[in-house]
C-alpha cells in the first residue's frame, strides 16, 4: 500500500531530489577525494607541502565561507536558477582544476571550485523542504543524510580506484575531470526537472551585502587557522580565533538590526531563538562532524604511513562505515517521524560503542589483522552515524519556513563544516602525539579514537537534551490547546 502525495505535490519531485542529491554528493566527496592524490599531485607540479595542503584545504575553506550566502541567494532568487548557476560554475572549475599546469593554478581552481560548491549545498535541504511534506519530508532528508554520510565515508575510496584506473601520474587530474561528465548529465536534467521558482510572501530579493561580508570573515578568521594546522597555522594564526569572535559578535548585532528596521537579512537570527529545535539540532551537528569527519585523516595516516597500505587498500579497510552508513540512512529516514530524537540518540550511541572498540582493539591487533579487525566496528558506528546526520537534519528543519529554508540548510551545514575543520586538526594533533618518536602507529589511532569518543558523547548529551526539550514543548502545547478549549466552554456556558 503507498501512501498518497500531499496535495499539490509535484509529481517529479522525486527525479528532482536525484538530480539534486548526485550534484550534492560531487560537491561532498571533492572534500576528502584530494586526500588520496597528495603525493602525486605534489610530484607532478613540483608543488611544496604548502602548496597541496591549500590544494585540500583551501577547497574546505571556501565551501564553508559560501554556504550561508549561497542559502540566501536561493531563497531570494530561486533555488532552480541558483542551482543551475552553481552547478555550471562547479563543472566549470573541475575542469580548470583539472588541467592545471602549476600549483599555483590548482590552488586557484579549487578555491573557485570551493564557493561553487558552497552555493550548491543549500538548495539540496532548501529544495527537500519546498517539494516534500510530512513522512515524505522525512525520507527525502533520509536519502540527503545518505549523501552527506556517504560522501564523506567514500571519498579515499573513490580516490583510490581513480588513481588505480589512470595511475599516478594523471590519475589526479581525473580526480578532477570526473566531475564534468556526470556534472553535465545533472545539469541538462535539473533543468528540465527541477520547478521554476514562483516567490512566496515573506520573500524579498534584496540581498544583505553587509551581513555577507561581516560572515565571510568571521568564518574566514575562524577556519584558516584550522585548515592550516599541519603547517603550523594554530601557533602562527591564533589570534585569529578572538578576532573572528568579534567579528561573529558584530555579524550578530548587525543581523538583529537589520530585522530591526524589517530589512532582508542574512541570516535571520530568529532561526535560533524562535525557531523550535533549531540551535540545538545545529549545536549537535557541529559537534558530531567535529567527532566524526576527523576519524578518516586519522585512520588513512595509520594504515597507509603505519601499516604501508596503498591509497585503494586504504579507503577499502574503511568501507563497512560508509556501508553502513549509507543503508541505516534511509531507514532512519522513514523513522523520524515516528521515534523523532530517540533516533538520533540510539547513533550516537551506536558510533560511541563502535569508536571504543576500534580504540580497544587496534593496540591488540598485529599489523596484519588490523585492517580486518576494525571493520565490524567500523560497520557499527557506520550504522550509528547514518542514523544521526539525516534524522539531525530532518528534525532540525522541522518547523523552519519554507522562505528560510536555504538560509536555515547553509547556516547548518556550515557548523558542520567547521566542525570538520575543528574536529580534523584536533584527532590529527592527537594522533602524532600519540605516534611520538617511538612510531607507536597504534597508540596514537587509539588516543584519537577516544578523543573522537568524547566528542560524541557531548553530542549525544545535546540529543537527550533535546529529547527533553521537545518533550517540553509537546506538553506546554498541550496544556495550551487544553486551557484553550476550557476557555471555550466556559464561555459558550
Amino acid at each position: 500500500m503507498t501512501e498518497d502525495p500531499p496535495p499539490g505535490a509535484d509529481p517529479r519531485r522525486w527525479k528532482a531530489l536525484a538530480v539534486t542529491l548526485v550534484a550534492g554528493f560531487m560537491g561532498l566527496l571533492d572534500v576528502s577525494i584530494v586526500n588520496v592524490a597528495f603525493p602525486s599531485i605534489q610530484h607532478a607540479l613540483n608543488a611544496s607541502l604548502s602548496d597541496v595542503q591549500w590544494v585540500i584545504s583551501g577547497y574546505a575553506l571556501a565551501f564553508g565561507l559560501a554556504l550561508v550566502a549561497g542559502g540566501r541567494l536561493g531563497d531570494a532568487l530561486g533555488r532552480r536558477r541558483m542551482f543551475l548557476i552553481a552547478l555550471t560554475a562547479f563543472i566549470l572549475t573541475s575542469a580548470l582544476a583539472g588541467a592545471a599546469t602549476s600549483a599555483f593554478w590548482l590552488v586557484a581552481a579549487r578555491l573557485l571550485q570551493g564557493l561553487a560548491a558552497g552555493l550548491l549545498t543549500p538548495q539540496n535541504s532548501g529544495l527537500i523542504q519546498d517539494l516534500f511534506r510530512g513522512a515524505e519530508r522525512g525520507r527525502a532528508f533520509g536519502m540527503f543524510g545518505a549523501t552527506v554520510g556517504l560522501s564523506t565515508a567514500v571519498g579515499p575510496v573513490v580516490g583510490g580506484l581513480i588513481l588505480a584506473a589512470f595511475g599516478p601520474e594523471h590519475g589526479w587530474r581525473w580526480v578532477f575531470y570526473v566531475n564534468v561528465p556526470i556534472g553535465v548529465l545533472a545539469l541538462i536534467l535539473a533543468a528540465r526537472l527541477l520547478p521554476r521558482w514562483q516567490r512566496k510572501p515573506g520573500t524579498r530579493a534584496d540581498i544583505d551585502f553587509v551581513g555577507a561580508i561581516l560572515l565571510g570573515l568571521a568564518v574566514v578568521c575562524l577556519l584558516f587557522p584550522l585548515v592550516q594546522s599541519e603547517n603550523g597555522g594554530l601557533t602562527k594564526f591564533w589570534w585569529l580565533f578572538p578576532v573572528g569572535v568579534l567579528v561573529g559578535f558584530g555579524f550578530l548585532r548587525w543581523e538583529v538590526r537589520t530585522v530591526r528596521r524589517q530589512r532582508a537579512s542574512l541570516l535571520d537570527i530568529r532561526l535560533f531563538t524562535e525557531t523550535p529545535g533549531y540551535s540545538s539540532g545545529a549545536a549537535l551537528g557541529a559537534v558530531y562532524f567535529s567527532g566524526f569527519a576527523g576519524i578518516w585523516l586519522v585512520l588513512a595516516l595509520f594504515f597507509q604511513d603505519g601499516l604501508g597500505y596503498t591509497p585503494l587498500q586504504s579507503g577499502l579497510a574503511v568501507t563497512s562505515f560508509a556501508l553502513g552508513s549509507a543503508v541505516t540512512s534511509v531507514v532512519a529516514g522513514r523513522l523520524v517521524s515516528r521515534w523523532g530524537r530517540w533516533v538520533t540518540v540510539t547513533g550516537l550511541s551506536l558510533v560511541i560503542v563502535g569508536l571504543t572498540l576500534v580504540a580497544v582493539l587496534v593496540p591488540l591487533s598485529s599489523r596484519s589483522t588490523a585492517g580486518f579487525a576494525v571493520a565490524l566496528p567500523l560497520l557499527l558506528a557506520g550504522i550509528g552515524g547514518g542514523a544521526v546526520i539525516s534524522p539531525n537534519t530532518t528534525l532540525t528543519l522541522e518547523c523552519v519556513p519554507t522562505r528560510m529554508a536555504g538560509v536555515a540548510g547553509g547556516a547548518l551545514q556550515t557548523g558542520q563544516r567547521i566542525g570538520t575543520a575543528i574536529g580534523t586538526a584536533v584527532l590529527a594533533s592527537i594522533f602524532r602525539a600519540g605516534v611520538g618518536s617511538s612510531n607507536a602507529y597504534e597508540r596514537g589511532v587509539s588516543l584519537a579514537m577516544y578523543g573522537a569518543v568524547a566528542v560524541t558523547v557531548v553530542a549525544l548529551a545535546i540529543g537527550l537534551w533535546e529529547v527533553w526539550s521537545r518533550r517540553t514543548r509537546v506538553s506546554a502545547g498541550e496544556r495550551a490547546v487544553a486551557e484553550t478549549a476550557v476557555a471555550s466552554d466556559v464561555h459558550r456556558g
